[in-house]
């Protein structure tokens, strides 16, 4: 189901956009990047979040991790991670294959200009085994996401 509303959502928007699927697990960034054959990094960890009352998704490259005082003062409040049953309820996809495409809920998305490192990078497509490879710009447009700055970088934690 949550890989079909990603189809469609794809099949409508962006009918050049194919999805990827190497029939190993993608769940994890370590597995998306070895199933893909690319650095972590390049992975676009889609991220649901609630702050204050409000949900919403956070991608983000791969190594990242969120910085909480930048996400609080970019998203209002003090982000707190979901529970996978809410993540599922949410946004219709797995956790592992949460991506910010098909949704069964109109959520903010969000992209960390981490993201923007690379020419291209690989958010899941809906499944624990697909993803899909586009420009950050591309996937922020998809989205109608809104950059921010709200990760810190493994070279950049103290």
């Amino acid at each position: 189901m949550s890989e079909a509303s990603v189809r469609a959502f794809l099949a409508e928007h962006a009918p050049d956009v194919t999805i990827i699927d190497q029939g190993l697990s993608t769940a994890t960034v370590a597995e998306a990047a070895q199933a893909l054959g690319v650095e972590p990094a390049r992975i676009a960890k889609t991220l649901s979040l609630r702050a204050g009352e409000t949900v919403v998704l956070v991608c983000a490259r791969g190594d990242a991790r969120l910085h909480n005082a930048k996400a609080k003062a970019a998203l209002g409040a003090k982000p707190r991670m979901l529970g996978g049953h809410e993540v599922e309820e949410l946004t219709g996809h797995p956790v592992g294959g949460v991506c910010p495409f098909g949704l069964s809920t109109p959520l903010p998305v969000y992209c960390d200009v981490s993201l923007k490192d690379f020419a291209t990078v690989f958010p899941a497509a809906g499944s624990r085994t697909t993803s899909v490879e586009l420009t950050p710009d591309r996937l922020a447009a998809l989205t109608g996401a809104r950059w921010v700055d709200i990760c810190t970088l493994p070279q950049e934690v103290s």
